[in-house]
């Protein structure tokens, strides 16, 4: 089970780029995405052969990942 901290976006970041203590990293854009509206980040990390970006998106559990959460569907049922 993932805790609060391995859920982060610190860490998260933190182990899609590995250490970066000398390395320059910023929110370049953030806000909600797509028809969930679940919000998003896009970091840069500025490297000497120019910038590099990612984006982050929130799950409904609280987890940020590098793909977005599945857009939810109708479903009716019957017992």
């Amino acid at each position: 089970m993932n805790t609060a901290s391995e859920r982060s976006l610190r860490s998260l970041v933190e182990k899609w780029l590995g250490p970066i203590s000398g390395t320059a990293v910023r929110i370049t854009r953030f806000g909600r995405a797509g028809t969930n509206q679940r919000p998003y980040v896009r970091i840069e990390l500025l490297l000497p052969t120019g910038p590099v970006g990612l984006f982050f998106f929130r799950h409904r559990d609280g987890a940020w990942c590098v793909f977005p959460p599945e857009t939810e569907r109708l479903a009716m049922r019957a017992y």
